[in-house]
């Protein structure tokens, strides 16, 4: 779940009414994720001292154009197969290097704990743009598994 979806949430649970003890407490997380997410504070503030789920509706709505704005211009680069094939070489090389880091921590008694990673995504190397990973998930060769967390395709799924 992405920041985005977690303030769609607290916006579904307040309009229901579900849990009013907890409303002071949605209200104060939804201010601080979106304080987060965009830079016009005076809106957020308003929206939460005033407790305008409307408000606060548009407010998720702008800034979802706006991520939505910045995909689309990032969706719109090409980029050459060189290109998308150094960028999957760097990425399969950091998270290789991210597993094998995990399996050979030290255990408790000294000792490598000889155990499987579970590291199954990982932040994209810098060095590239952003939009080079979003083409490598429309190429299939990424999962997209959100806040900047990229991994390899399930297999067999």
């Amino acid at each position: 779940m992405n920041v985005i979806q977690k303030v769609r949430s607290i916006l579904q649970e307040l309009r229901s009414g579900a849990r009013p003890a907890a409303a002071a407490e949605n209200w104060a997380l939804a201010g601080r994720l979106l304080s987060r997410m965009t830079s016009d504070q005076a809106a957020v503030q308003q929206v939460v001292t005033t407790k305008d789920l409307d408000g606060l509706a548009a407010l998720l709505d702008r800034i979802e154009h706006r991520v939505a704005d910045v995909a689309a211009k990032q969706a719109s680069q090409n980029f050459s197969e060189a290109d998308l094939a150094a960028a999957m070489r760097a990425f399969e090389k950091r998270l290789s290097l991210g597993r094998l880091a995990d399996e050979s921590r030290l255990g408790g008694r000294y000792t490598s704990g000889g155990r499987k990673s579970s590291i199954d995504g990982i932040q994209p190397p810098e060095g590239f743009p952003q939009g080079i990973w979003q083409a490598l998930v429309r190429a299939g060769k990424l999962s997209d598994l959100g806040e900047g967390f990229y991994s390899l395709p399930a297999h067999g799924a």
